[in-house]
């Protein structure tokens, strides 16, 4: 067992063997200049600040033999799986499945959709399509974790107070124990990140921990962790 003797409310305790690296919806739409987020007038390194230590962090937990997940928010050609409450949000024309800068936006295929290069998954590594916030709302998320029997979630990916809060409650709902990376996630609106941190650490870890990807770093294994046999 590691732990993270830094992390706030109180020192989080893991087995890497059991916990697994989740990157929330690091996509060109949001992240990159020219893209759907700036479209709408956000200052996008607010998010892209998260990407040189999600980079190390990643190397890290490869190294260590962790499980890494990606996740990306989108939805199909047709908007079949994209209820009206959320198609009908925004501005005309810059609505979801709207001709953007980047492609129809998040719409899965399309360049905008994809992960950002830096952030690549590497073969093999699970990319969960996500037609909502949550991670584990009408996705296979919840059934891979279990198949390769993971307890504990790395989370990271933004933003801070939307699709990684309700991952962060989703998951906390089915059990698992969580601890962000203040670092590896990010907000359009500083405020707003601050604030959904505090949320997740308060009242004793309500939803779970938080921490910075550096002091994973400092404890993680610098070769790959035994996998729970099936």
């Amino acid at each position: 067992m590691l732990t993270i003797a830094a992390a706030r409310p109180s020192p989080y305790t893991f087995d890497p063997s059991t916990t697994a690296l989740l990157v929330i919806d690091m996509q060109r739409d949001f992240l990159e200049p020219g893209g759907f987020g700036e479209s709408l007038g956000n200052d996008v390194s607010q998010l892209r600040r998260t990407i040189a230590p999600l980079t190390a962090l990643l190397a890290g937990a490869r190294a260590a033999g962790l499980t890494v997940v990606h996740t990306r928010e989108g939805h199909l050609p047709d908007l079949s799986d994209c209820p009206p409450a959320k198609l009908n949000r925004g501005a005309p024309s810059t609505r979801i499945g709207d001709p953007g800068p980047k492609g129809r936006i998040l719409i899965r295929g399309e360049y905008g959709h994809d992960i950002v290069d830096e952030l690549a998954p590497l073969p093999g590594e699970p990319v969960i399509d996500k037609p909502g916030k949550g991670a584990f709302h009408a996705t296979g998320l919840a059934g891979l974790l279990a198949e390769r029997k993971i307890h504990s979630l790395l989370i990271t990916g933004v933003t801070t107070e939307v699709c990684v809060h309700t991952t962060v409650r989703e998951a906390n709902d089915r059990g698992y124990e969580c601890l962000v990376l203040a670092d590896c996630v990010g907000s359009y609106f500083p405020e707003f990140h601050r604030v959904g941190l505090d949320m997740i650490a308060a009242q004793g870890g309500i939803f779970g921990w938080v921490a910075d990807s550096t002091d994973v770093l400092a404890v993680l294994p610098t070769t790959p962790v035994l996998q729970p046999s099936s």
